[in-house]
């Protein structure tokens, strides 16, 4: 596709096309388009927003989703593509999750696992290495604030309870909910999630902290050990 923007019908125009019917009438391509603003001397924006999909592919999330798994360098290589436009592309991703993030926050309820699943969904879900978080809550389940724990596995090797307590001690937190994700998107335990959060259940036992729940974030899925009421229980 050679033809410029302008030499284009009207109503296929981008930027014009998102002015008659508005933004959700535009096709992900041209959406891309829209903010790219403009292509090269061998191709329009709607052509190299084509291609800035089509590198998306290869990762876990094909589409506008796979901008947050492609690096800036990475992004730089498709024809086109410079340094300013790849950290624009990169900054769609980071803007979209955090939106997801704003919304669902609006919704948050820390006594229903669901809310929390979903408030961590665009912030864990397209990782590619597992991370664990900590969620510090007061007495009355308000937040305190949160910690990274651990990024590579949730194993004892990696997430001790005295680590995850000394935090929890540091925010003088009462309870406490573990979150971490399953880069395959799915979020069923491992024998190493089983065994993890029994260690971390005798923890609490010890210090007083309560274990709230521990959240397993899929893709588009969660599991909650709280739900499947795991968290009380000493054959976890």
């Amino acid at each position: 596709m050679n033809n410029k923007i302008t030499e284009l019908p009207k109503e296929n125009r981008p930027y014009e096309k998102c002015l008659l019917a508005g933004p959700a009438a535009l096709t992900e391509t041209e959406l891309l388009a829209v903010i790219l603003r403009s292509g090269t001397r061998d191709q329009n924006a709607i052509s190299l927003a084509s291609q800035v999909l089509a590198a998306t592919s290869s990762t876990p999330n094909p589409g506008l989703p796979g901008l947050l798994h492609l690096s800036v360098s990475e992004l730089m290589q498709i024809s086109g593509i410079g340094q300013v436009k790849a950290v624009q592309l990169k900054c769609i991703g980071e803007l979209s999750r955090r939106l997801h993030s704003a919304k669902a926050k609006m919704h948050l309820q820390f006594a229903e696992p669901s809310t929390v699943a979903e408030y961590y969904m665009e912030k864990l879900r397209h990782e590619e290495q597992e991370q664990v978080i900590m969620m510090a809550l007061d007495g009355r389940n308000q937040y305190l604030g949160e910690q990274l724990i651990s990024k590579g596995t949730f194993n004892a090797s990696f997430v001790t309870p005295r680590e995850v307590f000394r935090e929890a001690l540091r925010m003088q937190a009462a309870g406490i909910i573990l979150l971490h994700n399953h880069p395959s998107g799915d979020p069923s335990p491992s024998m190493d999630d089983l065994n993890t959060t029994e260690q971390i259940r005798k923890g609490a036992e010890t210090t007083g902290i309560a274990l709230l729940d521990h959240i397993i974030i899929g893709d588009h899925r969660y599991f909650s050990f709280r739900e499947q009421d795991m968290i009380n229980r000493n054959d976890i």
